[in-house]
């Protein structure tokens, strides 16, 4: 079975990134709608699932539309896996992806994410932990970054220690922890991973149109790219990069009119999912990436971090259109 799964994953070249914060199940469902072949929860705590988080438990609800999807879990302690992913297998993720990348200070502070790699033999322990609670029945994957700073990279290390213990595929985001998201993006690193291991690796960092995906998959060797903050107001993303990637279309980018009537029906999708009340308050950092860069945008934009309605929102849309009401979605 994990056989079968692995090879699905390693068909889809375009993935969405667990982004804390945005890759919900709106984003989600919106991305794969646009082309993305493939996309994760945002980090769960397996601490929090462990002592009986409600909002982590939330975190891992997963919809027909966002298949094929992970979970993704992030932690330091062992013994709070088994929990997390049995708690995680009721919901049916497509792969369960372990987390030790992420560069927030609330995370790697506190001895999980990247920090993870500065303790390869705790990573390695998770890392068993999670294969064998999950005893074959989705695939294990592990996301990292190319090491904790300039003097410690040891992504190649940590990427050999997933293998053997039986990770089906890799996920590197060419970056030290310390680097955040300054570039360059490490391409020389995540080839260095590729040709280390013998199971699929994805390169991630800065992949945000058909040319810079090519150029990934190109420099690095990788199996497939992850798009992360490239998707923050443009799901469109991943037919952009698609059609590039086929047979080097290039594709016009939307028109404001076309971004205000995406953006509304992402609204209407968090607002569905999470209530209108919370789903507007998400929706804020959403509206103002998806007015980013059209026409009269920095005035919306400081409209839009104040709206509490779904209505306000098709107000602000309203400008773009030449028609009183916005189409209906």
């Amino acid at each position: 079975m994990q056989t079968n799964c692995q090879l699905s994953i390693v068909n889809c070249q375009l993935m969405l990134a667990p982004m804390a914060g945005v890759a919900d199940r709106a984003m989600r469902q919106l991305c794969m709608e646009y082309g993305a072949q493939s996309c994760c929860s945002e980090m769960v705590s397996a601490m929090g699932i462990f002592c009986g988080d409600r909002k982590s438990g939330q975190l891992m609800e997963i919809t027909p539309q966002e298949q094929p999807c992970g979970i993704q879990l992030f932690g330091k302690e062992p013994h709070t896996f088994p929990k997390a992913v049995e708690a995680a297998l009721l919901h049916n993720p497509a792969f369960i992806d372990i987390n030790m990348g992420c560069p927030a200070t609330k995370v790697a502070g506190g001895g999980s994410g990247a920090a993870l790699m500065k303790q390869p033999d705790l990573a390695r322990e998770i890392i068993a932990t999670v294969i064998k609670m999950v005893d074959g029945a989705v695939p294990v994957s592990v996301k990292m970054r190319t090491g904790w700073d300039e003097h410690s990279l040891n992504c190649v290390e940590l990427a050999k220690i997933a293998e053997d213990a039986g990770v089906a595929w890799l996920t590197v985001h060419g970056r030290t922890r310390r680097q955040m998201y300054a570039p360059p993006v490490d391409r020389h690193s995540i080839r260095a991973v590729k040709q280390a291991v013998g199971i699929p690796v994805i390169a991630n960092g800065d992949v945000a149109c058909g040319p810079s995906a090519q150029a990934m998959l190109d420099e690095t060797g990788c199996d497939a790219v992850m798009v992360g903050r490239a998707a923050m107001g443009a799901p469109w993303v991943f037919a952009h990069i698609a059609a590039y990637l086929h047979d080097g279309t290039i594709l016009p980018e939307p028109t404001a009119e076309q971004r205000m009537e995406i953006m509304l029906r992402h609204v209407r999708l968090l607002c569905d999912h999470k209530g209108e009340r919370h789903g507007m308050r998400e929706a804020r950092k959403h509206a103002a990436w998806y007015l980013k860069g059209v026409r009269g945008g920095a005035k919306l934009r400081a409209q839009a971090v104040t709206i509490t309605r779904y209505e306000e929102l098709e107000e602000i849309a309203c400008s773009f259109f030449e028609k009183k009401e916005p189409k209906k979605l």
